[in-house]
């Protein structure tokens, strides 16, 4: 049988199969299950430098082809989460800390005080306001905070794009000349879902990201894009809910 064993944006892996950054990244217990039960490396759910509560609910709702969520990068802060990923180390494989800032400095405050196998930056989030995809939206705060973050730490860094935007490979340009080890694509798409009964928006945001089969063919298109243009590897996330789909991906 041909080995699946080989580096994926700089860091060694039994195989390319990896669990994305959400909710089941969010406890060492949780990112621990994933990596017994095969995944290659697991990424946690966003990290930031403060406490944050997130949005108020409803932040979930199931709709036609996926689920639309707001969450509103809830954590607790790097300063009470190593011990997750700790935790999520004794799976046995690489735990990727997926972190999120407003700029350069915190971003860099964040990175230096974690250690993880490596990092993922969340300049693609598109519900939080001065976060995410606010900021990850411009090509040149892809390349500035990539290569600051690059600059203070010695571990892979992959930088997590939007595909809210007219042009992904520019990010993806950006977070390569950057120095980036990888590039992660996509991030979900920005969304609505309004109660017919009421005339109001479903999210307590009103507005969120949309996951599930439902973007999978963007997802497709944009890592297709991104490979083609890219010297970097990319790697593909969204709208992934069958074994079909991650070779679709992989391919």
């Amino acid at each position: 049988m041909a080995s699946l064993s080989g580096e994926v944006g700089g860091i060694w892996m039994d195989n390319p199969v990896i669990l994305a950054a959400g909710i089941l990244g969010t406890t060492g217990a949780s990112l621990k299950r994933a990596a017994q039960s095969g995944a290659g490396g697991v990424v946690t759910k966003s990290v930031g430098s403060v406490p944050r509560d997130g949005h108020r609910g409803p932040t979930v709702v199931q709709v036609e082809g996926g689920l639309l969520n707001a969450m509103g990068l809830p954590n607790p802060s790097y300063a009470n989460f190593q011990e997750e990923i700790d935790i999520g180390r004794e799976g046995g494989a690489p735990v990727v800390a997926s972190i999120f800032g407003s700029g350069p400095q915190e971003f860099v405050e964040v990175a230096e005080s974690l250690e993880a196998d490596g990092f993922e930056l969340n300049l693609s989030c598109p519900h939080a306001e001065k976060y995410g995809a606010e900021i990850g939206c411009e090509a040149c705060n892809v390349e500035e905070i990539t290569r600051a973050v690059k600059r203070s730490v010695a571990i892979p860094v992959w930088v997590k794009l939007t595909p809210n935007v007219a042009d992904i490979v520019g990010l993806g340009l950006a977070a390569q000349r950057g120095g980036a080890d990888g590039v992660v694509a996509i991030n979900t798409l920005k969304a609505m879902a309004i109660d017919v009964e009421s005339g109001r928006p479903i999210l307590g945001n009103r507005f969120g990201g949309l996951s599930g089969p439902a973007i999978k063919p963007v997802a497709v298109r944009c890592v297709f894009d991104l490979a083609d243009a890219l010297e970097i590897p990319v790697i593909g996330v969204g709208g992934i809910s069958r074994w079909q789909d991650a070779a679709e991906m992989i391919m």
